[in-house]
């Protein structure tokens, strides 16, 4: 099943001196329940610019973006943040998580915005952070955890709400090998179990590899490429 569909994306910025700068020229994209795609290309080429656009964090200059066979165009500011809370989990390089909660609280935030009651916004997160390897991290506070930690409690917070897709803009930028490795195994296992769609800009090539799908952004555009022969 289709859960994200992008079509004829363009993103154009324009400076104080009034000239254009085009990010985005015509970027089209399907994403199906449970794939995996990686998006490698330049730093610069607008891998980040097209993550805001798919997540309704942005709205593209031409083109439109539809979640869940529902498209975000007609949306208004009050509908579109429903969608980045209900149905869109994001991670990002910084982990972003709260300094003054802990990693329990972090994960239960979406979920009371949302309106979960406590008792079971508590219950929903601590499945979460026990999934997520981190069971017995549910009291500590950002500064207490590793990096590593510190971004797998951001993965387990960006599905808190049950989302249809996750983006992710690199992810594992800021680990160290062995914490890039698990956390790049554990997109494989969410994307397999959970079925969930992935949207995953990356440098990384082993987790471009772990990918059902990966294309580059080149020039505004993507294009299918193997990942092998990118220089990344």
């Amino acid at each position: 099943m289709m859960v994200l569909e992008a079509s004829d994306l363009a993103k154009v910025y324009s400076s104080g001196e009034g000239e254009q700068l085009a990010v985005l020229d015509g970027v089209s994209l399907e994403v199906s329940r449970g794939e995996m795609v990686a998006i490698v290309g330049a730093s610069g080429a607008g891998k980040s610019t097209l993550l805001h656009l798919l997540g309704a964090l942005d709205q593209p200059t031409r083109g439109w973006v539809s979640i869940a066979g529902e498209r975000l165009d007609a949306r208004d500011d009050d509908e579109l943040s429903v969608v980045r809370n209900r149905q869109v989990g994001f991670v990002f390089q910084f982990h972003h998580l709260l300094r003054e909660f802990s990693a329990l609280e972090n994960v239960m935030m979406p979920l009371r915005i949302a309106g979960w009651e406590p008792n079971r916004a508590r219950k929903r997160a601590t499945e979460l952070l026990d999934r997520v390897g981190l069971a017995a991290r549910l009291s500590h506070r950002p500064a207490a955890l590793s990096g590593g930690e510190q971004q797998r409690t951001a993965v387990a917070r960006a599905l808190a709400t049950d989302p249809v897709v996750l983006l992710a803009d690199e992810p594992s930028g800021n680990l160290d090998h062995h914490n890039s490795e698990r956390l790049h195994d554990l997109f494989a296992e969410l994307s397999r179990d959970l079925e969930i769609a992935m949207v995953i800009a990356t440098h990384n090539r082993s987790l471009a590899l772990r990918a059902d799908r990966v294309l580059l952004l080149e020039d505004g555009r993507l294009s299918d490429t193997d990942v092998r022969e990118v220089v990344l």
